[in-house]
């Protein structure tokens, strides 16, 4: 058995029904030591760029340069892995477990929820905490 299949092995009903392998935008903002991994495709990214200056490093890898360019993580901070939808946070989520980050989550909600939390004031708020 690969690593990767040693790992989705381990993701039986209560690994996801738990939702360890999830953190919310807001808990992910909170995170003393972390990268914001922005999945989306290049051409996703050139229409709307997340800098999130005030938060965390934002390292882009489309999903499908991740394998030849996964040396841009470090393994010993977190990672949360954020697409517009779910699907390619969750195949890079896969991903990175297989390859030994242990500390990696998906961002979940997408753009909406992103958005939510950095309208100007409540970034102004988690900035002054």
């Amino acid at each position: 058995m690969n690593e990767l299949e040693r790992i989705i092995s381990s993701m039986d009903f209560e690994y996801f029904g738990s939702g360890q392998h999830k953190i919310n935008i807001e808990s992910f903002f909170n995170k003393k030591n972390a990268v914001f991994l922005d999945v989306r495709a290049k051409e996703e990214v050139e229409t709307m760029k997340l800098q999130l200056k005030h938060h965390h490093l934002v390292t882009e890898i489309p999903l499908h340069e991740l394998p030849s360019r996964i040396n841009e993580l470090p393994k010993n901070i977190f990672v949360g892995v954020f697409c517009s939808s779910g699907v390619r946070s969750t195949m890079a989520f896969a991903y990175l477990k297989s390859k030994g980050y242990e500390n990696v989550k998906i961002i979940e909600g997408g753009y909406h929820e992103l958005m939510d939390v950095l309208l100007p004031g409540k970034l102004f708020k988690h900035l002054n905490k």
